[in-house]
């Protein structure tokens, strides 16, 4: 598969709608209907295995006991094995910086530097530089799993997936007719989320809204200090909760030194600090590191090293909670080719900056030798700072609908930032050939995909897959 370069920026307007037009042509609109998984194709289970190699091997089991619940949550863990499937599958050839995982989970609050929520893609993980067509796939197949898990019928399952595509589709024209600042500035906050949608949102519906909000306020550095930690002996501590929260004390009993790790955490701070801005670092040195565990997190990053690392300021009512995640090579690079950065932190943190219109102030990234000799990449940001997402179990075929339009908006904005917006809107054009045809992919993914959390479900079974249920 060849991908085309960015536009240059002499190019007219009628240039690019041709140019746009012109990509039916290699790749009709109909030719995205429909999937079949192409014969020699890793086997998911392979694939997801390949990625065990570079994870804490103790943590595994949990992993595939959360895949395993649901053929939703099994989707949740399957960026790989998905992008693998849709690296055969037809493209336009124009590019953008992709999300690279942009199930509708990864769609959420948080706060912005100026303290008002907004909505976003808050998940960055598997960021590259991609086709525009696999973030929409992924998308909308989300949602058609999502929809099934519900027990929607098919009728309402179609509506729900045409109607997320086609607003896609639509805000992709929309931004196309704005001027690049006008699509940099973009964003949707909360206000913004309840008049666009007022008219479909119902009275159970907006006070639901009104209530995640609130809790997603509450969602703060002190929330995450009462949550996560106890006093003993007049200091604060984050709280033991094997496996998936091991402070440093709980660590020392297992294979790692707690003062060593301690070293080694000190120095990713460091060192991450010098990646800031400098009224950034301001800030960060009036806080002190005071405790630090690590964090099982998600679905498809069980396994990779997480921290949380607990500072304090003026006292122990001025906490500041930051996470240092794992960073490793996106899913999507050996399909659509290597990164620019060499640290996957980086990757992820530009690839961050260049998709939301806000980002924590304390994003940034770091590379490290760990505890066994081996090098790693890490990217850190507030664990907690206003953060909430949907509860999609509880929405029925309306609620989804609008849900999907919404992440369907902020996802063609993230693409209209770094891809050519007139272009892809003249080749998705102004029908609903393009709904109609992933919707008729989603159908035959959502069949796959079953298969799939099927095959997992059957090799835990037979004990070829460890799984621990239930965390």
């Amino acid at each position: 598969m060849v991908l085309t370069s960015r536009r240059s920026p002499v190019e007219s307007r009628e240039d690019r709608i041709a140019r746009g037009k012109a990509a039916r042509a290699a790749a009709p609109r109909s030719s995205h209907a429909g999937f079949t998984r192409e014969r020699g194709r890793p086997d998911p289970l392979e694939l997801l295995a390949r990625q065990d190699a570079t994870r804490v091997k103790e943590l595994l089991p949990i992993r595939y006991g959360r895949m395993a619940v649901s053929p939703f949550t099994y989707f949740r863990g399957a960026a790989l094995p998905m992008a693998s499937d849709l690296s055969g599958t037809a493209v336009s050839g124009l590019r953008v910086q992709a999300c690279g995982d942009a199930h509708l989970m990864n769609f959420g609050v948080f706060a912005s530097p100026e303290r008002k929520l907004v909505f976003d893609i808050n998940d960055f993980d598997e960021t590259l530089p991609g086709p525009w067509e696999w973030d929409v796939k992924r998308l909308a197949a989300s949602l058609e799993i999502a929809s099934r898990d519900n027990g929607f019928s098919a009728r309402q399952i179609r509506g729900v997936v045409v109607g997320t595509v086609a607003q896609y589709r639509e805000a992709m024209r929309e931004f196309g007719e704005r001027t690049a600042l006008d699509v940099w500035y973009a964003h949707a906050d909360v206000d913004q989320v309840k008049a666009l949608y007022a008219d479909r949102l119902r009275g159970r519906r907006r006070r639901m809204i009104e209530k995640g909000m609130a809790s997603a306020q509450a969602h703060d550095n002190l929330g995450a200090l009462r949550r996560f930690t106890s006093v003993a002996e007049g200091t604060v501590r984050i709280k033991p909760d094997p496996p998936i929260v091991l402070p440093l004390d709980e660590l020392a009993r297992t294979k790692t030194g707690a003062d060593e790790v301690r070293e080694q955490l000190g120095s990713i701070l460091q060192a991450y600090r010098a990646t800031l801005e400098p009224e950034r670092r301001v800030l960060l040195d009036r806080y002190r590191i005071v405790d630090m565990a690590h964090k099982v997190v998600g679905v498809g990053s069980v396994g990779t090293r997480c921290w949380m690392v607990l500072m304090l300021g003026n006292d122990d009512r001025d906490p500041l909670f930051l996470q240092a995640k794992e960073a490793g090579p996106s899913v999507l690079e050996e399909f659509a080719g290597p990164s620019d950065y060499d640290n996957a932190g980086r990757r992820v943190v530009v690839g961050q900056r260049l998709m939301q219109t806000v980002s924590d102030i304390f994003l940034g990234w770091v590379h490290v030798t760990g505890a066994d000799d081996r090098p790693r990449d890490f990217y850190l940001r507030q664990l907690r700072d206003w953060k909430g997402s949907a509860n999609v179990e509880s929405m029925d075929p309306r609620d989804l609908r609008t849900y999907g339009m919404l992440c369907a908006w902020t996802l063609a904005r993230a693409h209209a930032r770094t891809g050519d917006s007139v272009a892809i809107g003249a080749y998705v054009g102004s029908s609903d050939s393009f709904d109609q045809a992933i919707a008729e992919f989603t159908r035959d993914y959502a069949d796959q995909n079953e298969k799939d959390h099927a095959a997992l479900t059957k090799a835990i079974k037979t004990g070829a897959v460890k799984a621990e249920s239930g965390r």
